[in-house]
């Protein structure tokens, strides 16, 4: 027990001090413990978890000051609290092995997808590089623990006949302005949500909107946005600022997972599959660079910070490779 505790600390002072010194303070700590005989005590649950509750609160606290919306620093706090809850030790003495064995027993107790996985590994490498730059640990345990790998498929987009399709069966006016505007613009749906009227110029079709980190950007929308747009805010009576309400009173803002419904709901009437806000998105992305508009300005429009993103978004036209190939190797 003594020669480990000796290790420990060697660990812990390796980054700070040379290799001479290190085993200077190895002799050192020898001779001084020489004459104690070294006994672990277990530690008190109620004191680790305090001290690991106290370090997830910092850091969420560090998220937010970054600007991390709300949505994200929930699902940091989340996945890193039901792994503390599982490890159940110091955040200072977990091993890269526990990290792993954790991943693979939750993937098989709740049959988790890849992604899911690799979401989960992404945030505790967030997590622990935190503590690491704040001196909190010597090492992030994660390092070693790489990405993992997932199937790359393609997702579907919205055809042209499915977007008519939608429209010709929006029975409300606002439905109609809701599709045109997510199909033109690509925003998130937590963008449109937080549109208000005044946030539009009707003339030059463009509107700005706050992303993620409460950044500003324009986007723009298409003359049948416009159109739809008008004719629906001619039916408002409501006084309420926001762009998107409720059909019924007292017409409160749509939230995000009304939005999600409604589109939902258009979908499953025409029984298309998967119709959700987000498919609009990547729709716009796909159009957008298949139709030859540079990816810096997809990336612009989108809001993304790294280009990486928008290519992620993306989906090469079958037909324009195949049209390629023709042109430029037969």
């Amino acid at each position: 027990m003594k020669e480990a505790l000796i290790q420990s600390i060697l660990g812990e002072m390796q980054k700070h001090i040379d290799c001479n010194q290190m085993v200077i303070l190895k002799s050192t700590l020898q001779a001084c413990l020489a004459a104690f005989d070294v006994k672990e005590i277990k530690c008190c649950e109620n004191t680790f978890k305090t001290e690991n509750e106290k370090l997830l609160k910092t850091f969420i606290s560090a998220k937010k000051i970054e600007g991390c919306s709300e949505k994200t620093l929930n699902y940091y706090h989340k996945t890193i609290e039901h792994f503390l809850q599982t490890i159940e030790t110091y955040l200072t003495r977990i091993e890269t092995e526990q990290i792993r064995n954790y991943l693979y027993s939750y993937q098989e107790s709740h049959h988790s997808s890849k992604v899911t996985i690799d979401n989960m590994r992404r945030i505790l490498s967030t997590f622990f590089a935190w503590l690491e730059d704040e001196d909190f640990i010597s090492k992030s345990p994660v390092r070693r623990i790489h990405k993992v790998k997932t199937d790359s498929l393609v997702r579907e987009t919205i055809t042209d006949e499915q977007l008519e399709q939608l429209h010709d069966n929006c029975t409300e006016k606002r439905d109609l302005a809701l599709v045109d505007v997510l199909a033109s613009t690509g925003i998130r749906v937590g963008e449109l949500v937080r549109l208000n009227r005044t946030d539009l110029d009707l003339q030059e079709r463009q509107c700005i909107v706050f992303g993620k980190g409460n950044k500003e950007r324009f986007v723009y929308f298409n003359a049948r946005a416009k159109l739809h747009i008008l004719q629906y805010l001619e039916t408002r009576k409501d006084n309420n600022p926001a762009l998107f309400v409720s059909l019924s009173a007292p017409h409160s803002r749509l939230s995000i997972s009304g939005v999600e419904r409604r589109i939902k709901q258009l979908g499953q009437k025409l029984n298309l599959e998967k119709v959700h806000p987000h498919k609009f998105r990547r729709t716009f992305a796909t159009n957008a660079i298949d139709k030859g508009m540079p990816i810096e300005q997809v990336q612009k429009l989108l809001g993304h910070v790294r280009i990486d993103t928008t290519l992620h978004y993306a989906i090469v036209n079958q037909n324009n490779v195949k049209l390629a190939h023709k042109k430029f190797l037969c």
